[in-house]
């Protein structure tokens, strides 16, 4: 399975820090638990790669839809 494929597995996630000062990004589904800890530096470039994405995927929604 691919980056651009379909799934139908859920999953719950959840990001907060830790007692650690780590921030943990934790991903849970079909008895599957993955804690994954990121220094804050990290865990910003990660917040950064993901509107970066969001940023690319909305301009490819867009290429599809009609113009007003």
């Amino acid at each position: 399975m691919g980056i651009d494929s379909e799934s139908d597995l859920e999953a719950n996630l959840q990001i907060g820090p830790t007692s650690m000062g780590m921030v943990r990004i934790y991903v849970e589904g079909n008895g599957i638990e993955v804690p994954m800890d990121f220094d804050p530096d990290e865990a910003e470039e990660i917040a950064d790669e993901i509107r970066a994405a969001a940023a690319r995927a909305r301009a490819t929604a867009m290429k599809g839809q009609p113009r007003k």
